[in-house]
C-alpha cells in the first residue's frame, strides 16, 4: 500500500511508515493511499467474532502494509486496553430507535483517544522503519480534545517532542485544565489569542517555513503532526465504524447487507471522512449526515456546494466544532476531483478564502453526504430532551448529532457518534438540563453527578487537584518563537 499526496497528480509514492512520520505531504497536500482495499461478508462475519484489538490490528494491516501483524496486534493491544478504557474501547448505547458509538472511554473522555493512543507506537515504530536518526518533533492544533489525547498519547514517548497550541478562550475551562496541567518531559502547551483557524493556520506555516526546518534539523529533530492531516491518526478511526457495524450484526440489531446511516458530529471532516473510508472499503454504510454547530460552514458546503470561510466566527458550547477550515475536506475532494483540481480549490481557498463545486462533483457528494446544522438552543433542548425520555446524557458535541440524526429521519437504522464525555462539559450540560451553574467548573462536575447520578470519569474526577504546568498565553504571530 503506497500513498500519495492529493495535490500532485502522479507524485512520488510513500510507504505509510514515511506519511506517519511526515504527517504532511511535500507540496502542502495530505497523504492519501494510492487505492483503496476492500471488505466482503465473508470478512466483515469473521471480525464479528474477533474483539476490538484484534479488529483493530487486521484493519490497520490493510492500510499499513509495512508493519508487520505482531507490531500491529501489540500496539492494538497496549493502545485499546481495559486498563486505559475501562472496559470495551467503543461500545454502543441503544437510545429510542437509535445507537450512540461511545468513543469517550479512554484515558482523557474524549474520542480522539481512540486513534491518539495508537498514534504514538505507530510513529515510534516509523522512524526505525524508515531509518530516522533525527527525533520526531510534533506540533498540534487543538481546538479542545485532540491536544490533551495527544499529549497523554504521547507523553514521554521515546524519540518524540510534542507542543500543542490551543485558542485560550475556544476551550472549556475542563480542557484547559487537563492540557495545562499534563505530565510529561517531553511536552508543552501554550495558548494563543485567536481561533482554532487562527492556531491550524499558523501550525501550517510552521511546517513550511524553511528557516524554522533548518533550525530543528540542527538539533537533530524534525516536524510532525498528531492532528487528522496525519494517515496515522485517520487510519485508526476507520476501524470503530466497522467495529460498530460488527457489533451490530453479532447482537442481532441488524443483518450483513443492511444499510446503517451515520451521524458524526463534525469540525475538523476527520472523524466522518474515516466513515467515508469505511464506506469505499465496502463496508454497507448508507447516508453519512455531517451534524454541524451554529459554525455550519462544512453543512452550507454540502447543501450548496459553496466552501466560504469567510463569515463570522461563533464560540459555542461544542467548541470542538468551533472550526472554519475544515483540513480533511482536501481528502474527500481528491476522492471526487482529483489531485488537479483540489490542489485548485485549495490555492483559492488559501488566496480568496472560498472555492465552489459544480454541480456534478455536489452530485456525486451527495450520493454519501447530508449536511445538517444545529443551533445553540437546540443543542441544550437536545440534552435536556434526550436525558428526559431515555436517561441517557450526551455532550454538547453529541447533541449535535443527536439533533441532525432527528432532522435526517432516514430508513435505515441510525448510528449516531458520541465524542466526549458529558463531565468535559459540565457547565453547558448543567445549563442545559435547567440546572443553576456553579461558578467553579469543579463544583459543576459534582452537581452534574448530584442532578444525574451518570458517573464522572476518574481522569475528570481527579483533575480538580491537579497542577498546573503551562500558563504561556501569545499572539498567532509568536507560535514559532515559543518553539
Amino acid at each position: 500500500m503506497n500513498y500519495i499526496s492529493t495535490r500532485t497528480v502522479d507524485g512520488e509514492k510513500r510507504s505509510a511508515a514515511y506519511v506517519i512520520k511526515k504527517g504532511l505531504a511535500e507540496d502542502g497536500g495530505l497523504y492519501i493511499p494510492e487505492n483503496i482495499p476492500t471488505l466482503d461478508e465473508v470478512t466483515v462475519t469473521a471480525l464479528c467474532g474477533m474483539s476490538y484489538t484484534e479488529r483493530a490490528a487486521y484493519i490497520l494491516s490493510l492500510f499499513l502494509t509495512d508493519y508487520s501483524e505482531a507490531e500491529l496486534k501489540d500496539a492494538a493491544e497496549q493502545a485499546y486496553s481495559a486498563e486505559k478504557f475501562g472496559g470495551p474501547a467503543a461500545p454502543i448505547a441503544r437510545v429510542g430507535d437509535s445507537y450512540f458509538l461511545e468513543l469517550w472511554h479512554g484515558p482523557t473522555s474524549a474520542f480522539k483517544d481512540m486513534a491518539l493512543q495508537i498514534m504514538p507506537r505507530l510513529l515510534s515504530l516509523s522512524l526505525g522503519k524508515t531509518n530516522e536518526t533525527k527525533d520526531a518533533f510534533i506540533l498540534v492544533a487543538t481546538s479542545g480534545d485532540t491536544g490533551k489525547a495527544a499529549l497523554e498519547g504521547y507523553c514521554d514517548i521515546d524519540r518524540v517532542g510534542i507542543q500543542v497550541f490551543y485558542p485560550v478562550n475556544g476551550v472549556s475551562n475542563i480542557q484547559k485544565k487537563q492540557m495545562a496541567s499534563q505530565k510529561g518531559k517531553n511536552v508543552k502547551v501554550v495558548a494563543i489569542n485567536g481561533n482554532f483557524d487562527d492556531a491550524q493556520s499558523g501550525v501550517k506555516a510552521i511546517f513550511a517555513n524553511e528557516e524554522a526546518k533548518k533550525m530543528l534539523e540542527s538539533r537533530g529533530k524534525f516536524f510532525s503532526s498528531a492532528n487528522s492531516i496525519n494517515w496515522g491518526r485517520l487510519a485508526p478511526q476507520i476501524v470503530y465504524y466497522i467495529s460498530a457495524y460488527c457489533d451490530l450484526v453479532k447482537e442481532g440489531e441488524i443483518k450483513y447487507g443492511d444499510l446503517l446511516d451515520v451521524t458524526v458530529p463534525t469540525g475538523n471532516f476527520g472523524n466522518i471522512l474515516a466513515a467515508y473510508i469505511a464506506k469505499k472499503m465496502g463496508l454497507p454504510l448508507g447516508k453519512l449526515v455531517c451534524a454541524s454547530n451554529k459554525n455550519d460552514i462544512l453543512a452550507d458546503f454540502i447543501n450548496t456546494g459553496v466552501y466560504d470561510k469567510r463569515r463570522e466566527f461563533f464560540t459555542t458550547v461544542s467548541p470542538s466544532m468551533d472550526i472554519l477550515i475544515s483540513s480533511n475536506l482536501e481528502r474527500l475532494l481528491w476522492f471526487v476531483l482529483g489531485a488537479e483540481k483540489t490542489r485548485d480549490c485549495m490555492e483559492k481557498l488559501n488566496r480568496d478564502g472560498i472555492y465552489k463545486l459544480d454541480d456534478e462533483a455536489m452530485e456525486i457528494i451527495r450520493k454519501d453526504f447530508a449536511g445538517i446544522s444545529c443551533s445553540e438552543e437546540e443543542t441544550k433542548e437536545t440534552i435536556k430532551s434526550v436525558f428526559a425520555e431515555f436517561g441517557y446524557l450526551c455532550d454538547t458535541h453529541t447533541a449535535v448529532a443527536a439533533n441532525a440524526a432527528k432532522k435526517y429521519d432516514g430508513k435505515n437504522k441510525m448510528l449516531v457518534v458520541s465524542t466526549a464525555s458529558p463531565y468535559k462539559f459540565a457547565p453547558a450540560v448543567l445549563s442545559a438540563l435547567g440546572e443553576e451553574v456553579p461558578a467553579d467548573d469543579f463544583d459543576a462536575l459534582d452537581k452534574l453527578f448530584a442532578v444525574t447520578k451518570c458517573a464522572i470519569p476518574k481522569n475528570l474526577a481527579n483533575l480538580r487537584d491537579a497542577e498546573v504546568r503551562f500558563t504561556e498565553t501569545v499572539d498567532p504571530c509568536q507560535m514559532l518563537e515559543t518553539i
